[in-house]
């Protein structure tokens, strides 16, 4: 039975297996359509921030908490969050730069796309954490221009005590860590509306990561904290939010069934072409929507925000939040997500 169609809505997100059912039509949102567009998410952050051309979007964490802070933020999020990973694992050196260990980032020159991007945000602040490299231990290079980035619609400054300067125009991150103008690079944007990418760093092999074996450090982080980090939500726009009340509750619902698709097809495709005993397939609840099963993460990234003087104060969740979303929980999805 077709969904009814009473508004539509301009949506923008990144294709994941998550979302990629909203996409494809095969989940949709009760009382409404999403005319949808696939975009890199630096350049939807970027348009909603600067332009907001759309009714429904993902959206950067921390983009979102700084202009809720600076007042009249147009948008509400829902406790949808699309996009997670161990970001301090992403971190690239110049081979010859004679960085062994996170320890040896101090006193370099670190590139990092946006300094107050969400993945950023916390591959700092595990990086104070858990090897003791604070913010001001590093020199920031940073890559996208004052006036074409995500801080220009949030009225970013370089926090007190950072020193931060921005690569010249027209240069690339990883082009400058390759030719060791950098010495190291926080994370790789890829290339974008905002970021330029002339090389992958990831195949060049000027390069390497700083955490030789990527996924032991992931697993070991989050043994040892709990913590899986949030990148991204969902935001809609606060006038149809008060304008249509049923609206913020039902996108949360259209999302969870996709991403409830998403892991049955996993499922499926596990059980139908993989050997049997091949593979385990553990509980998905590493991934779960809802703002309580998800309060400790996002809490550490608010405080996050907030030691590294991004925002002037410490920031509530319910500030962020639509009110009618604080208390639903995600589906029981099963069994079918293996990270361990």
């Amino acid at each position: 039975m077709p969904f009814p169609t009473r508004l539509r809505l301009s949506f923008a997100c990144m294709s994941n297996p998550r979302t990629d059912p909203l996409f494809a039509g095969d989940v949709g949102v009760e009382g409404a359509e999403l005319l949808a567009s696939r975009l890199h998410g630096t350049e939807t952050f970027w348009r909603q921030l600067r332009f907001q051309q759309f009714d429904v979007s993902e959206m950067s964490l921390s983009s979102l908490v700084i202009a809720t802070v600076h007042g009249g933020s147009p948008w509400c999020a829902i406790p949808v969050f699309p996009s997670r990973d161990f970001f301090h694992t992403w971190a690239l050196v110049n081979k010859r730069a004679g960085i062994e260990a996170p320890g040896d980032l101090r006193g370099r020159r670190v590139g990092v796309p946006e300094y107050q991007q969400t993945a950023a945000v916390w591959s700092r602040g595990i990086l104070e954490d858990e090897f003791g490299v604070a913010p001001r231990d590093v020199r920031w290079v940073m890559g996208r221009r004052p006036d074409f980035s995500h801080g220009s619609a949030t009225d970013f400054e370089p926090p007190e005590g950072v020193e931060l300067s921005y690569a010249s125009e027209g240069d690339a991150l990883a082009t400058m860590l390759a030719e060791g103008r950098i010495d190291a690079l926080l994370l790789y944007a890829g290339r974008n509306l905002l970021d330029r990418g002339e090389i992958d760093p990831r195949r060049d092999d000027r390069i390497e990561p700083l955490f030789p074996d990527v996924l032991a450090e992931a697993r070991r982080y989050y043994a040892a904290s709990g913590v899986y980090p949030i990148n991204h939500t969902v935001v809609i726009r606060r006038s149809l939010a008060e304008t249509h009340p049923w609206l913020p509750i039902n996108l949360f619902q259209g999302f969870a069934r996709a991403k409830r698709v998403a892991v049955d097809r996993l499922a499926y495709l596990a059980r139908s072409y993989v050997a049997p005993g091949a593979v385990t397939i553990e509980p998905y609840d590493v991934m779960p929507y809802g703002l309580e099963a998800n309060r400790r993460t996002l809490e550490k990234l608010l405080d996050y925000s907030y030691r590294q003087g991004l925002v002037p104060r410490r920031v509530a969740l319910e500030e962020i939040f639509h009110e009618s979303t604080l208390d639903l929980r995600d589906e029981d999805l099963g069994d079918a997500f293996a990270f361990a």
